[in-house]
Order: C-alpha cells, then structure tokens, then sequence
C-alpha cells in the first residue's frame, strides 16, 4: 500500500509525466535539487534549531541564529539547478539572512507560545478501512498561551504571496491539522499559520468539521484517480513551473530526442 504526501499529490496535478519519472519510473534527476529547494530547507533547519533552543529555555541571540545558518548552508551545499539567470547562490543565500533577520525581530523573545513539535511527522487513515494513508511533516506545532489555540506553523520562502482565498482552500495544513485534533483529543479548533518569509508576512486560515471531512473525501478521490491513471495518460503539462524541474532535460515536451540539454539551466558549484 502507497502511504501518500501532500508532495506526491501535488506533483500528480502539477504534471503528471514528473509524477510518474519521480513516484513509478524512480528516475534520479542529474541534478536533484535545485537553489531554491536548498535555500527553504537550510531556513527550515535554522528555525527548527532555534526553537529547539528555545524549549531547552535559551534565545539564541540573532548573531547565534546566522552563524548556524551560514554553517548549515556550507555544510549541507551540494550541485544546485539555479533557474534564474544572473543570479548565483550568495544571492539565495542573503534572502536567507534577510528571511531570519526579519522573522527574528518580529517574533523575539519568543515566548508568547509553546512549542509542542518540530518537524513532528504525521500519518492519517483519510478513510475507516485505512487504505489511504497521508504522511507529512509540520514544521512547528505551538499552544498560543495567549488565546489557548493550538497552531500549526509553516514557513514558506516562495516569492509570491498567495491569495486568501488559496489559503483558506489549502489542503497541505488542512490534513495536518485533523491528524493533530487525533493526537489532542481535547482540541475543538486547530489555526492554520503560514509564515510567507520574503514578505515577512503570516496568514492564517481555519477549518470546520464539514470541510475536513469533505477534503478527507476529495484526497480519497484524488489518490483513487492517480491509481487509476494508466501508462499512456501520464502526459507532460508545460507551464512556468518547468523551469524548476529537475526532469526537464528529459522531457519530451522540451527535448523530443530525449537527449541533450535545453537552455534555462545553470549548474553551479559552491561560490564561497
């Protein structure tokens, strides 16, 4: 039995041919990563570490919170698909100091909630027989002490801000948050946080009963058509996204040869 990620099932609407290279052909891409996917983990692993100072009952000063961060870059830095032309990866790299610089001012001393879990996986039956699972990772689980909410925090280094609209139809912290009321028998309301970082902005979103249980059903339908879908229908979709694809110089809709490499990638090695 396939346990399904938030991940796996947008990767399936975005493009199915990409699902079906990464989930069923398990294709290793020459290049797996690419700088922006280094630049959200490499924040991702400095906040984790900040808050795990912070439980410990120690607030890292903002100094602390860069020098881990740059160490963390270095350390963690491989071959990267940069897809931006012109620009290198000091230029990802600053974003990530400008990210936690602002998050640090706007949050510290940090102490206005607690922090439960950190990258707290999760599994969740989307149905009673149990044949369709979701797994996933939260970023942060807080109890604001303040308003007496449980909350789910999620950090997002994207540049662009999505509308309030996305948000409150989100399915990612959706699922999240009915497998976090399962953990916390007692929790009557989970809120919905995303921090959107290159804006230095936090939305936050909630759901009823209803449309948990409406998106359980709709994920159900949606692993079921993914299982369903045969060899000839995974189909390349072409859209802006591609250019961060790390199958493009394979893919047919780009180089029908299948061979050869079409120009919007850069490979670049560590710069300093």
């Amino acid at each position: 039995m396939v346990i399904y990620s938030h991940s796996r099932l947008s990767t399936f609407e975005q493009c199915k041919l990409r699902y079906k290279y990464r989930y069923i052909d398990k294709i290793v891409p020459e290049i797996e990563k690419t700088i922006e996917a280094h630049l959200g983990s490499m924040v991702h692993k400095t906040l984790e570490w900040l808050y795990g100072e912070v439980r410990k009952g120690r607030v890292p000063t903002i100094d602390q919170v860069i020098v881990y961060y740059s160490k963390s870059w270095l350390e963690d830095y491989e071959e990267v698909l940069i897809p931006k032309k012109g620009m290198t990866d000091k230029d990802y790299f600053d974003k990530g100091v400008m990210y936690l610089l602002n998050y640090y001012n706007r949050y510290t001393p940090f102490n206005h909630e607690k922090t439960l879990e950190l990258e707290k996986q999760i599994f969740l039956d989307l149905d009673e027989s149990g044949n369709h699972k979701i797994t996933g990772f939260i970023d942060r689980l807080a109890y604001n002490m303040q308003t007496g909410e449980y909350e789910i925090h999620d950090y997002k280094t994207s540049g662009t801000m999505p509308s309030q609209d996305k948000i409150d139809n989100d399915r990612q912290l959706a699922l999240y948050s009915i497998a976090v009321r399962e953990m916390f028998p007692d929790i009557t309301d989970v809120k919905l946080i995303w921090h959107y970082l290159f804006f230095n902005k936090r939305i936050e979103s909630r759901r009823t009963e209803e449309q948990l249980q409406q998106l359980k059903e709709e994920t159900v339908d949606l692993i079921r058509t993914i299982e369903s879908t045969q060899m000839h229908e995974f189909t390349p979709n072409v859209t802006t996204l591609c250019n961060w694809c790390p199958y493009k110089p394979i893919c047919p809709a780009w180089n029908p040869g299948g061979a050869g490499r079409k120009p919007g990638f850069e490979r670049q090695q560590k710069l300093f």
